[in-house]
């Protein structure tokens, strides 16, 4: 039979034919597809023509056609429904795709070609985005290690090779460890709990094929039940299971992991030539060195603890109150700021999650990016790669943009947190290519028949990764290693967090945030509340945030530690951390940083596009309007559809006209 990977696909917008692929295709299609990328570049790399961007840089960038197209199904598959068969082609993928990788990019052939042709760029007559892309072919090469000669060269390609191996490693030991953890509740335990969350758990149970109710390590689950269940000692359970991912010993255990990855980092960069990861990680970034990321997060350092230290004092009150002595601790704080906001704000999760359903909220967004750039959204019946998943077309004035797909509901074949991918990115070489950008996300489910409710946080997150998705789907660029979300580390969340900005404004909670059993629009006094009360406990969210962070810059500054549990002890502790604040992301499930590369020594990058993205708002709010057409179209211009066309700074230059400072994001956060 034909493999489905392999053949054409057919289907409306040439969709993956996921109701064909089964898990046994994916192996013969690597197999073929690995062939033909290395014949490919064989032949471009030992060609006997002189060299030419046509015959070295174009050629390259369609010489992995075939692959990318079965990476993009299978990794996309592997991380938002994992199964036994998926996981163990992972591990043996892993290493193989890193050796060919090796075998591109430290390939001499094809590095004495990319260096003629960028020693000799003036006289190519090469337009803008083809220099761009020749400058960052060059770079990409040199940085991978196609400069070293001899053993240096070998030990580079296995280091890669290692390291593909431990980030797989990493990230399935935190999915087995976060869906192999389940609490049982029994009805008592569920006194104080809304209903949402008691659906929650529920849901869950049945999933699991448990009766009653059970508490998983969803965030959209545990989250909600350390802000309302009055049972500190089941608070301080499920707590403990939630910051122990990936450090409950035995096989799944990830200290040991991370301390290699660490390790490995650092030779990978003195083999280059750099003084410690960090350096080699940040030069291409907006930040460009450790001291700059550094400058930044301590500015926001210090008004943020002090405002959680204030806000611990009023929240350790509440809860002697309630006749509980001693320390408030980490499994105690959500708790009581959520009786805090209630009191101070009128607000109640419960009362504002119905207006909220993940319905509306996806309306909401497609209708702002109908009203800034003209999109339309289309429903699409087609068959996906789970019964969750949703799609529609993307059409701007009757004409085809691209197909999107959304994920919603957290399983246990997930793994967690919230993401943008792509099926497929747009480039306009070798044919017109429209993207399929997915959205990912980790809500609780609802049972049969009842509405998804929303919490401000996850609404805000289906915002967030929205505007991922608008930035690949916006794209409009000939070569695909610039497409869409292929820009800077610290410039990517810049479209992603800008666009949260528009779940905040009045009109748009009037329009959409309906009541999912009355359809009645929010109050308008509910609306001011919540709108008013978006800063708070910003302390805490600040705080646990930037400790990550550096923690994260202090692992890839300086040599690599050999304990990194303790490293990172040492640096809360000179960071005099408040005691009932952990970090976002400790080292045993810190994913960002070691489920790959990508936010090693970034993971301050989500700040770094803060800074840009209130001042970015900012320019809508000059225009009079959150939807100001001409403000919306040199946003599309100059970042949606740019890509990485351009140094991130020229970009953000072209649109405001400036470079922000840190105010607005300090008065964004109310840390001012």
């Amino acid at each position: 039979m034909t493999n489905p990977l392999l053949s054409d696909w057919r289907s409306e917008f040439a969709l993956p034919p996921f109701d064909a692929i089964e898990d046994d295709a994916f192996a013969p299609a690597f197999d073929v597809a690995l062939a033909e990328a290395r014949a490919n570049i064989a032949r471009i790399g030992g060609q006997g023509a002189a060299p030419s961007f046509a015959n070295t840089i174009a050629a390259l960038e369609l010489a992995e056609q075939r692959l990318d197209r079965v990476m993009g199904v299978f990794h996309n598959l592997a991380a938002a429904d994992s199964t036994p068969a998926r996981e163990a082609l992972q591990r043996e993928l892993a290493p193989k795709l890193a050796a060919f990788s090796s075998e591109v990019t430290m390939n001499k052939a094809l590095f004495e070609r990319i260096e003629t042709l960028w020693q000799s760029r003036e006289t190519l007559d090469l337009d803008a985005e083809e220099d761009r892309v020749l400058t960052l072919y060059r770079r990409m090469f040199i940085r991978a290690g196609a400069a070293l000669d001899g053993a240096a060269r070998d030990r580079m390609a296995a280091i890669r090779e290692r390291l593909a191996v431990l980030s797989t490693a990493f990230s399935q030991n935190l999915l087995a460890d976060e869906r192999g953890w389940t609490m049982p509740l029994a009805d008592a335990d569920l006194e104080g709990l809304p209903d949402f969350v008691i659906a929650s758990a529920r849901a869950a149970a049945e999933e699991r094929g448990q009766e009653g109710h059970v508490l998983t390590l969803s965030r959209a689950l545990v989250v909600p039940f350390l802000q309302f269940s009055p049972r500190r000692d089941l608070r301080e359970a499920a707590y403990a299971a939630w910051v122990a991912r990936g450090a409950n010993g035995g096989a799944t255990d990830n200290r040991a992991i991370a301390a290699e990855i660490l390790a490995l980092r650092q030779e990978r960069a003195q083999l280059l030539g750099y003084a410690s990861f960090a350096d080699y990680k940040l030069e291409p970034e907006m930040a460009k060195t450790p001291a700059a990321v550094r400058d930044l997060l301590m500015r926001v350092w210090a008004p943020a603890r002090q405002k959680a230290v204030q806000d611990a004092d009023v929240l350790t009150a509440m809860m002697h109150e309630d006749g509980i002595n001693g320390d408030l601790e980490a499994w105690d704080w959500r708790y009581y700021s959520e009786k805090r906001r209630l009191a101070e704000h009128d607000l109640d999760e419960g009362v504002i999650k119905p207006y909220l359903t993940l319905e509306a909220m996806i309306g909401a967004a497609f209708d702002c990016a109908t009203r800034l750039f003209g999109l339309e959204f289309r429903p699409l019946s087609v068959p996906l790669y789970h019964p969750d998943a949703q799609a529609w077309e993307v059409t701007r004035k009757g004409v085809h943009v691209a197909v999107f797909i959304g994920d919603y509901f957290a399983r246990a074949s997930k793994r967690s947190g919230a993401w943008c991918s792509s099926f497929r990115s747009q480039r306009k070489l070798g044919g017109a290519v429209r993207p399929i950008a997915v959205n990912v996300c980790n809500f609780a489910k609802p049972a049969a028949g009842q509405a998804a409710l929303l919490s401000w946080d996850d609404a805000r997150t289906l915002f967030h990764e929205f505007g991922h998705a608008l930035h690949v789907m916006l794209s409009d660029v000939t070569f695909g290693m610039i497409s869409g979300t292929a820009v800077a580390r610290d410039f990517v969340e810049l479209p992603s967090q800008l666009f949260e900005h528009w779940l905040e404004v009045p009109q748009v909670l009037d329009r959409h945030a309906r009541h999912a059993i009355t359809s009645d629009p929010m109050p308008a006094d509910l609306r001011d509340r919540l709108l008013a009360a978006r800063t708070y406990d910003q302390g805490f969210a600040t705080v646990e945030y930037i400790a990550s962070a550096l923690v994260d810059l202090a692992f890839h500054e300086g040599p690599a530690p050999a304990d990194p549990m303790a490293a990172q002890a040492g640096v809360l502790a000179d960071l005099d951390m408040p005691h009932a604040i952990r970090m976002r992301h400790a080292t045993p499930h810190f994913a960002h940083v070691f489920s790959g590369d990508g936010y090693s020594s970034g993971y301050y990058s989500y700040m770094w596009s803060e800074v840009m993205d209130a001042d970015a708002f900012e320019a809508f709010e000059e225009a009079g309007d959150p939807f100001d057409p001409a403000t919306a179209q040199k946003l599309e211009r100059h970042i949606l559809s740019a890509g990485g066309s351009q140094e991130p700074d020229a970009l953000y230059l072209a649109f405001r006209g400036k470079m922000p400072g840190v105010e607005p994001l300090l008065k964004g956060r109310g840390l001012l």
